[in-house]
């Protein structure tokens, strides 16, 4: 398996990687990763491997601050990374590099930045062929009042240190409090706004290639079932596919939101189904 680092400016005087993750050295067919908050390309790794060795040549990209990307020391939140990262690196394979077309892979926030990106660069919608979002919801993590009082504490104690600790959410990254505004106001307003006011939520349905959404039963707090169900149904696409992971559907295990798309068993029972999906 051979994986390589590619640094592609984001700046004058910052860089992000880019890991291009391949194994039989066919370059014909592309998938494109990457991940949410706290994390970096680890958490997409298995995945990428599992693909690239039935073919695939997988990207994954790292977000400014997230792995070996350069550190960034001004402000940015989920619509920078969408409008600036995810353009650096898909401009970079699309039209660079002149890959036809892509399919996506991405995991929690990856999915709202892939779609934020999309709708502010609609040219791009008709080059990739799939997505699969991985516990990608927006505005459903504040269900109840217990999940609701814990995001509203977490905004007000994150504003005091100005970040979130990692070991809130999972290790390895912190992210700073500036970054998970617009997460608070989506889960607390229930409303998928940009920093400005612009309402994402009208114009999702003019992504209409197909998505195929995995979530997992013990993702209870990050990603809901109803959070993830609510955010796929707002692109209006007969073609999406929704897919829950828990032991009463006959699965291994009640997934949660990282072993989702990076353990053992989503590799032998979950992997398979995502190669599908692309292959269809």
């Amino acid at each position: 398996m051979n994986h390589q680092r590619i640094d592609l400016p984001l700046d004058e005087k910052h860089n992000i990687a880019l890991w291009k993750v391949s194994d039989k050295g066919d370059d014909i067919r592309h998938v494109f990763l990457t991940h949410g908050t706290f994390s970096n390309r680890k958490i997409c790794m298995g995945m990428a491997e599992y693909l690239a060795e039935n073919g695939f040549t997988c990207w994954i990209l790292e977000w400014r601050n997230h792995g070996e990307s350069d550190q960034y020391k001004g402000k940015f939140d989920f619509e920078t990374v969408a409008k600036e990262e995810l353009l650096v690196a898909l401009d970079y394979l699309l039209n660079q590099l002149n890959i036809e077309s892509i399919d996506c892979v991405t995991h929690s926030g990856g999915g709202l930045c892939l779609t934020m990106f999309l709708i502010h660069h609609p040219a791009y919608i008709s080059r990739i062929n799939t997505a699969t979002f991985f516990g990608s919801q927006v505005t459903g993590a504040a269900v109840g009042i217990k999940n609701y009082l814990l995001i509203s504490i977490g905004r007000y104690l994150s504003w005091l240190v100005g970040y979130v600790p990692a070991n809130w959410f999972g290790p390895p990254h912190r992210e700073s409090h500036y970054f998970m505004k617009l997460w608070y106001y989506w889960s607390l307003k229930r409303e998928f706004r940009g920093e400005n006011g612009f309402h994402y939520t009208p114009e999702m349905p003019m992504i209409d290639f197909p998505i195929l959404s995995i979530n997992g039963a013990g993702d209870t707090f990050i990603a809901p079932r109803q959070g993830c169900e609510d955010f796929l149904h707002a692109f209006k696409n007969p073609k999406n596919k929704f897919l829950f992971c828990s032991k009463s559907g006959a699965y291994k295990e009640d997934y949660n939101h990282a072993r989702i798309i990076f353990s053992r068993n989503a590799q032998t029972e979950i992997y398979p189904k995502v190669l599908d999906w692309i292959n269809a």
